[in-house]
């Protein structure tokens, strides 16, 4: 295998805004360039439509990255723009193309664009899978993702239940579980106390917090029943929301409302743009993960960047990825399990799970993430 590859990465990157996918591709991008790779990335010129985007933008207000070639062309809704895209990465013929799937209403544009770039007999396809079945089901997920998954040669998944979900689409393909490397790009941790007063938070106390786009499926609304226990209420225990809403944010300013939970619960529910996630991730105590189902979260590598210790549910991938009373707590998706386990976290204490975090945390590289793509699609002879 000669040395140098040409690289395309065919997903969301800047100028949509970060978030998981986006902030994903660009630093595995920078590895790869690290490693003495060419890098191009394929982006949205159109993602969403605009009826379809339950967020208030779907584009970043930070500076563009200077350091990463970026080409925004890929029209989700338009075949003409699959067809000239297509076209252009087939006469681009890189080594290899990464595709990213996570909602199967990308099944067709991707798809088809895939299939039209590999005419060139060359370019080989590795697809990391984030979803194959989408969290909020809608007509045509099936169809879209039966015709997607013909087009990869190989495929990367970052949790059991999405590589299961896989397998009953892909039957002849090989498929590789590699974990979710850790955002380590948003800089280093800070003081707590430093964190939070640039937020605006009162320097001492207990407080946790929930961080990412807040959707039904991820369970504030568990979260917020759990903190009106009335032991939590004891324990004078804050919840910091981090994070934009996607649905209607009504139904839970009303649940804070009803359960008197006003000073208890911290919303700052905008978009958290890049440059503050390490204030958000240093202030709190721990980051729970209240999800009702998951596959896996791009929320617990952040964790671990950021040496949090987390509360998790049992669903999905998300207690593989955090041992039961080493690195966190494993709870049931329910308020008052929810609620057990962050008093276990302040009896045991924040102390007791940052030796266990610094271990674990090394088995998340990039490099090795990386590397083991170029070694798949080198290994895929069909």
């Amino acid at each position: 295998m000669p040395d140098q590859k040409h690289i395309v990465i065919l997903g969301p990157a800047y100028p949509l805004r970060g978030g998981g996918m986006a902030t994903f591709n660009e630093r595995l991008a920078r590895e790869y360039i690290r490693l003495g790779h060419r890098v191009t990335i394929y982006t949205f010129s159109l993602q969403y439509p605009s009826f379809l985007f339950p967020g208030k933008s779907q584009y970043s207000t930070e500076p563009a990255p200077t350091d990463l070639d970026i080409r925004v062309m890929v029209n989700s809704v338009n075949p003409f723009n699959w067809e000239v895209v297509g076209r252009e990465l087939k006469k681009l013929a890189p080594d290899l193309i990464i595709v990213r799937y996570w909602l199967p209403l990308m099944g067709p544009s991707l798809g088809r664009i895939l299939r039209i770039a590999k005419k060139n007999r060359k370019t080989k396809v590795v697809c990391i899978a984030d979803n194959v079945m989408p969290h909020e089901k809608r007509p045509g997920d099936v169809w879209f993702t039966k015709y997607f998954v013909k087009a990869p040669d190989a495929f990367v998944t970052m949790s059991e239940k999405v590589q299961s979900d896989l397998l009953m689409f892909v039957k002849h393909k090989p498929i590789q579980l590699l974990r979710h490397p850790l955002y380590d790009n948003f800089g280093d941790s800070l003081p707590k106390a430093e964190a939070r007063r640039y937020l605006g938070l009162p320097e001492t106390g207990k407080l946790i917090l929930f961080f990412g786009f807040i959707r039904a499926y991820k369970g504030l609304d568990l979260l917020i029943r759990a903190m009106a226990d009335p032991e939590v209420r004891a324990q004078q225990i804050k919840l910091l929301v981090a994070g934009e809403f996607y649905q209607d944010a009504q139904p839970y300013l009303d649940l804070i409302r009803e359960l008197h939970l006003e000073d208890a619960i911290i919303l700052r529910t905008e978009f958290i743009t890049d440059s503050e996630v390490r204030y958000y991730c240093s202030a709190p105590d721990c980051i729970v993960q209240p999800y009702r189902n998951a596959t896996q979260s791009g929320v617990t590598p952040l964790a671990y960047h950021f040496s949090k210790p987390m509360i998790v549910t049992n669903v999905g991938g998300l207690p593989a990825m955090v041992p039961h009373k080493k690195v966190g707590l494993v709870a049931s998706p329910d308020p008052s399990s929810l609620a057990a386990q962050i008093i276990r976290f302040y009896t045991m204490g924040e102390n007791h799970f940052l030796p266990y975090i610094e271990v674990e945390k090394q088995h998340y590289s990039w490099q090795a993430f990386a590397e083991s793509i170029l070694q798949l699609a080198h290994d895929h002879q069909g």
